[in-house]
């Protein structure tokens, strides 16, 4: 097949059976409210192209750098067993680990720091090939003794004048103390909403004096600190704003927060626009992470999310579509939260004898989910090496469709290795399922990119399958693919060999 180059742009035409299968309430947008009755398990789709294999696994010290993160928070209260974990975490291929450093774990005789905890976690990450970004927090009865729970989650210490000196001398503590090991340090968790933030309403001011008092500490200590602000829960533009008004800019490097949604793509891209925007004000070129998010795989979980029907296949879809909405529209870092089911959820005042089902492991015996399958593929095919294309594929019309649903068609463009990458997908509510369409492309790749032998990737199971396209004035004509809930990419056989 003739190689393939030209500006970033895709055609894409619905056939007219697809039609029916686009109704109103399967819509991004749609009703959110969901019953958690019986869940049935999702059928996978069936491909009738030809079989060419599957993408395989890169473990995460072969991979150089990535933007690809897991949560390997709430060790603070030993909600999961670390060393069960690592053999798994291994094999995903993330290079990012988000750990939570636990003031009242470490500190529990004033003025004693006992970091062994610390630093088997942080060696056993490096280890590996997965580098961790420290959460630094919570509180501590010994200095907020008004917590209920011997962890002080969400107690913070700018409220007492002893309590705050308690928390410098810690942070000095840990900063010296993992300064050749851990660079990229977040100042709190979720200070924006009462349950991270106590005895006080949530205040950005108040959080803003946290940073000032923080950020300091942890560059004197650690040369080259990368310091992220924010953790914010959900993206709130009113308290960021606030944040920023009070100065946080001057202290922090990124902004982080945790946008947790039924329909990942729901009002994201132009939060995200405007986020940027805002920023921009006050801090041109600070880079946003998305620091924690992840969905439940089953009934009955508790957190984030847990009013909506899941199951395992529909956590995985809902992945893909989290990390890949990240990665198309630049966010620099995007973590799921979480490696593991978290047992016994402990909010803060004790365990709670319930279970959140958001990990990439079973809780019960730490065996991997589909979802961890699926992040297994991305990682492998979306780390350093493979970049956002700067010109984002253009969406130029589908055939007899209403111009309302149109535009919730999602795709995006990315080079790796001088080869093409697209991936698309329909945001359907995972909730109601979805009756696949069948879809005809139309691709011009990148100016540095081509496709010279198209290939279709399910990242759900990492299959591939070869393409029967046509080339024709520098674009690949492909009829009859499969248009799903969850992300396919269109890209080249040298991407995957």
């Amino acid at each position: 097949m003739p190689k393939i180059t030209r500006r970033s742009a895709i055609k894409w035409t619905l056939s007219g059976a697809a039609m029916a299968a686009l109704r109103p309430e399967t819509l991004l947008g749609a009703d959110d409210k969901q019953q958690l009755a019986d869940v049935p398990v999702d059928k996978p789709y069936k491909f009738t192209l030809e079989p060419a294999g599957k993408v395989r696994p890169v473990p995460s010290r072969s991979i150089a750098s990535s933007p690809l993160s897991v949560g390997f928070e709430t060790l603070d209260r030993k909600m999961f067993q670390p060393e069960r974990t690592y053999q798994h975490l291994a094999r995903l291929g993330v290079k990012w680990a988000r750990v939570q450093t636990g003031w009242a774990r470490t500190e529990q005789t004033r003025g004693k720091y006992d970091f062994a905890w610390l630093d088997a976690v942080v060696d056993s990450l490096r280890e590996i090939g997965v580098q961790p970004w420290f959460n630094l927090g919570y509180g501590n009865q010994l200095y907020t003794p008004k917590a209920p729970d011997k962890s002080a989650v969400g107690w913070a210490p700018v409220f007492d004048a002893e309590a705050m000196e308690g928390w410098v001398r810690y942070t000095q503590a840990i900063a010296e103390h993992f300064r050749d090991r851990v660079r990229h340090w977040e100042i709190w968790n979720e200070p924006n909403i009462s349950g991270f933030w106590k005895p006080n309403k949530p205040s950005a001011a108040d959080y803003v004096k946290l940073v000032k008092q923080t950020a300091p500490e942890i560059r004197k200590r650690v040369d080259g600190a990368v310091i992220v602000g924010g953790a914010l829960a959900g993206m709130p533009t009113k308290y960021l704003e606030q944040c920023m008004e009070a100065g946080m800019g001057d202290y922090v490097d990124r902004i982080s927060y945790h946008p947790y949604r039924p329909v990942p793509e729901k009002n994201y891209e132009p939060t995200v626009a405007a986020w940027r925007e805002l920023l921009a004000r006050y801090k041109p070129g600070i880079k946003l992470w998305q620091g924690e998010n992840g969905c439940p795989s089953q009934p009955g979980s508790v957190g984030a999310l847990r009013q909506y029907a899941w199951n395992e296949t529909r956590q995985a879809k809902w992945l893909l579509r989290r990390i890949l909405t990240d990665l198309r529209l630049g966010i620099e870092l995007t973590s799921y939260f979480h490696l593991v089911d978290l047992m016994d959820y402990n909010w803060g005042s004790g365990p709670s004898g319930k279970n959140n089902y958001k990990g990439l492991l079973r809780g019960t015996d730490y065996t991997p989910k589909e979802s961890f399958h699926a992040y297994q593929c991305l990682s492998a095919l979306f780390d350093s090496k493979t970049r956002t294309s700067e010109v984002n594929p253009e969406l130029v019309s589908i055939e007899g469709l209403a111009e309302h649903r149109v535009k919730y068609l999602r795709c995006g463009s990315f080079v790796r290795g001088g080869r093409a990458i697209y991936a698309y997908w329909f945001p359907a509510t995972l909730q109601e399922g979805w009756t696949p369409c069948k879809l005809s492309a139309k691709v011009a790749t990148p100016p540095d990119a081509s496709i010279e032998k198209p290939l279709l990737v399910d990242p759900l199971t990492s299959r591939v399958y070869r393409l029967a396209g046509k080339a024709s004035e520098g674009t690949l004509a492909v009829d009859n693919l499969p248009l799903l809930d969850y992300p396919l990419l269109v890209t080249d056989a040298a991407v995957v060999a």
